[in-house]
């Protein structure tokens, strides 16, 4: 998913200030087969050498943007939980190898872009650094590195590491290394997709389509352009990179001196407008690699298709001719997202956000087509068929997921956070009701709910949660963060 942030005039950063001036579960019939499938779900794709470890390294808990833990979760039982205000909303949550969230959030007022330091026993907030605004779309989906960084670019086009170190009996956070893209970076554009390369570089995708590679040991940045919007991130698997234009899916490498290389494009169905419930007309997903072996022979996204958006799955040696063009979340008239896929083995799960009540939207955003609709949820399952042959929807279900779910490997569970009550109009959510919930993937029912709270204090804004190392969730919301354990 995509959460806009503090940005130039030509970005799309002014709804997340707007979102944060507007403030049930539904566990019915299910329809589709509700056989599982006998391979079970994985393998996590492979470790990037340059990030912290999966699951905990970026929002999408990966550089393959699986959207999966190795974790398991708390589980179906009783929880306990507690709320970090920080006045925020925070879209990003990572966990390093020493346990410490940390979190990139920006301010309800004032815009400004901030890191936070959590403590992992009680979430209490340790330390947070401001950093400066500007167009810090990329920053939604700054990673973890190996050494425990964030890294992140700022409002001046500096891709920074920051670290955290201890300071007498305290915590402070600190700019570890700067490299400036600058120079790279057209006046009036912004990066919008962030992710760390296998080969020590780092890959970047701007607002209008440029995408790059940087070398922050020496500070070379290559790049070529696409002419093509990009409003989600980019993914890595060892030799591709996967990036996600307005007009299509590209698959990239790069050349010995770090200048990226097309090795094939795939142009999708953007449908006739932009949806209501999203941000941007095009897709809403961030490439996600998947596969039954590796973990990174297949790379799929959403397309924009109307009435109903199609799963499109493409094998990474063959592209560009998709192995499936698959309708999905066909439960309702219609449907489209602006949340990335859950992807591991041969099973890919989409939420539905159409509808969503987002309450302002870009600037230059285009009309949606209806100008509003209900958002009514729900969740599709698609599987690859064993022999590669192409894919079978396998089951829809009407949870009502208001955050991007996760699906644990640990245990065998999808946990996401389903929203019940009035949400449909402008200011509804101040009344709505917030459940952490488990879904069982294998027939898409959920299986119980635990109540958060109501309004926009645990409002997750479609924002996805991390799981640490320990088994507690950390669930961005639009004024902090929730932290979640067994009860």
């Amino acid at each position: 998913m995509r959460i806009p942030m503090p940005g130039r005039s030509r970005s799309r950063t002014a709804v997340l200030a707007a979102l944060t001036v507007a403030l049930g579960t539904l566990a019915g019939s299910v329809s589709g087969s509700a056989s599982a499938d006998s391979t079970g779900y994985g393998p996590l794709p492979p470790q990037n050498p340059a990030t912290a470890a999966n699951g905990t390294a970026t929002m999408h808990g990966d550089s393959a943007s699986s959207d999966t833990t190795p974790t398991a979760g708390p589980g179906s039982g009783a929880i306990t939980y507690s709320r970090t205000a920080l006045a925020s909303a925070c879209p990003t949550v990572v966990v390093g190898s020493d346990g410490y969230p940390v979190t990139l959030c920006t301010t309800i007022f004032g815009q400004t872009p901030t890191v936070h330091l959590l403590d992992p026993g009680s979430g209490d907030d340790l330390a947070s650094l401001s950093l400066p605004k500007g167009s810090l779309f990329g920053g939604v989906y700054s990673y973890l590195d190996n050494a425990d960084r964030l890294v992140a670019v700022d409002g001046n086009d500096n891709l920074l590491r920051i670290g955290h170190h201890r300071s007498g009996s305290g915590w402070t956070l600190t700019v570890d290394q700067s490299t400036s893209l600058a120079a790279a970076i057209p006046s009036g554009d912004n990066v919008v997709g962030l992710a760390p390369g296998w080969d020590g570089r780092v890959w970047f995708a701007t607002a209008d389509g440029i995408i790059g590679t940087v070398d922050t040991e020496t500070g070379a940045v290559r790049t070529l352009s696409t002419g093509e919007a990009v409003q989600n991130s980019i993914s890595t698997v060892p030799g591709h990179t996967a990036v996600a234009t307005d007009h299509a899916l590209y698959l990239l490498s790069e050349a010995p001196d770090g200048t990226p290389v097309v090795d094939w494009r795939a142009p999708y169905d953007r449908g006739p407008a932009r949806k209501p419930g999203q941000l941007s007309w095009g897709t809403g997903a961030t490439p996600s690699f998947f596969g039954p072996g590796d973990g990174t022979e297949y790379v799929t996204i959403t397309d924009n298709a109307a009435p109903h958006e199609d799963l499109l799955v493409y094998r990474v040696a063959d592209g560009p001719a998709p192995v499936c063009d698959t309708p999905v979340l066909t439960q309702d008239s219609s449907s489209g997202t602006e949340d990335a896929v859950i992807a591991s083995g041969r099973s890919v799960f989409v939420t539905n956000t159409y509808g969503y009540p987002y309450p302002a939207l870009p600037t230059g955003a285009p009309a949606s087509q209806p100008s509003s609709a209900s958002f009514d949820g729900g969740l599709s399952r698609v599987d690859v068929n064993a022999d590669g042959s192409g894919c079978t929807l396998v089951w829809n279900s009407p949870v009502k997921s208001a955050a991007l779910p996760r699906l644990s490997l640990g245990d065998g569970k999808i946990y996401t956070v389903t929203v019940s009550g009035p949400t449909d109009t402008l200011g509804s959510n101040t009344f709505a009701a917030y459940h952490y919930a488990t879904v069982d993937p294998a027939t898409g029912r959920q299986t119980d709910e635990r109540l958060l709270g109501i309004g926009l204090l645990y409002n997750p804004l479609q924002m996805t949660g991390t799981t640490g190392p320990d088994g507690t969730p950390y669930q961005g919301t639009e004024t902090g963060v929730v932290r979640i354990r067994r009860g």
